[in-house]
């Protein structure tokens, strides 16, 4: 035994390099599925750097939000029938 603490497998560590940019291990890009020119989400959480890739924000933001619509409601629909009616007064 060396005496350090056994790794945290969910702790990698980076590297900030010219310009600013980080560097992020390849086995983290491998588990997210990153490749060059992916966008990712950055996000400052209690002093914490958070990054997640951007690809699927819509589905887990329509997913947060589908508790509040009723079910078989249709807020698209919804909104081209106001829409529809309002043009039908003017």
């Amino acid at each position: 035994m060396s005496g350090m603490p056994p790794r945290d497998p969910y702790m990698y560590h980076g590297k900030l390099v010219s310009g600013g940019r980080l560097q992020i291990p390849a086995e983290v890009r491998r588990e997210l599925q990153l490749a060059d020119g992916d966008e990712v989400r950055m996000d400052i959480v209690d002093g914490d750097l958070r990054i997640r890739p951007r690809r699927g924000t819509f589905k887990r933001i329509a997913a947060r939000l589908r508790r509040y619509i009723p079910e078989g409601v249709s807020l698209a629909d919804e909104l081209i029938a106001e829409r529809r009616a309002e043009s039908a007064r003017e």
